[in-house]
């Protein structure tokens, strides 16, 4: 097969994937909405545990390393540890939530796709706003948290947006594959797990690369950027720290590739 068949049969799945996102927008929303209202609907404070968690799980790592082991900035670049740590860590937690999430929705949603008249395409995504509404909230702490260190709003910060929606991207990309998995090997959710553990420790998020300057060959260098949240997860700190929009124009097909091949 050609090349350019290639590009036109990715081209025309695109299409067809925007056009039932579309038809089924509302769809969507409504089941995202109650998702979201539902996982907690059974504790006394609802959805607060939503935000609750994230914030105790940053709030240890900013302890930990901090005031534990006397980190006061990342590297060379002057930043309080919490901010550096903060930029980098809230774009993992929504890779982490989002992933492990719409993995499980087909099961999850198992009466939804014994429908005929269903589009089981559908539910990662519904999976994915639903992890989308915390992480517009922490990326809005964090925006806060830099101003209260004076650290004002500027122009750069709009990459966010473009940051969030890669990854977003990416999640969905993994999650058709993942969701599809799941249903034939249910210790995939477990595996992922792990996989998630060893990923966090292998991105730039609580340590900089500058502490490693000995070992980073690069080669390794190199293979780290391998991984997409490498990517991702330095995009931010660019957005909210080092005020530079290189990372985008440079790498910005990475995680579209990712879901043309998980489509394909």
């Amino acid at each position: 097969m050609s090349i350019v068949t290639r590009a036109g049969k990715a081209a025309s799945l695109c299409i067809n994937w925007f056009r039932d996102v579309y038809r089924n927008r509302r769809l969507i929303l409504d089941l995202a909405n109650k998702d979201f209202k539902s996982r907690y609907a059974a504790s006394y404070l609802g959805i607060v545990w939503a935000f609750v968690q994230p914030v105790v799980t940053i709030t240890i790592y900013i302890i930990v390393f901090q005031f534990g082991f006397r980190v006061t900035s990342a590297g060379d670049t002057g930043v309080p540890y919490a901010l550096w740590l903060s930029a980098g860590i809230v774009p993992w937690l929504f890779f982490q939530e989002a992933l492990l999430s719409s993995t499980n929705s087909l099961m999850e949603y198992s009466y939804l796709v014994k429908k005929v008249v269903f589009k089981i395409s559908v539910l990662p995504i519904v999976k994915l706003i639903s992890a989308v509404y915390i992480h517009l909230f922490f990326v809005g702490i964090v925006a806060v948290v830099f101003f209260s260190f004076g650290y004002p709003p500027h122009v750069y910060m709009l990459q966010a947006v473009y940051y969030s929606g890669a990854a977003m991207v990416f999640v969905l990309g993994l999650s058709y594959i993942t969701s599809s998995l799941v249903v034939f090997f249910r210790d995939l959710t477990q595996i992922i797990n792990i996989l998630l553990q060893f990923g966090m420790w292998l991105t730039p998020i609580l340590w900089h690369t500058s502490q490693f300057e000995q070992y980073m060959t690069p080669f390794i260098e190199r293979l780290l950027k391998l991984n997409p949240m490498y990517y991702i997860v330095n995009g931010y700190r660019d957005s909210f720290i080092n005020r530079t929009i290189k990372r985008i124009i440079k790498n910005m097909t990475l995680p579209n590739t990712l879901f043309s091949l998980s489509e394909a």
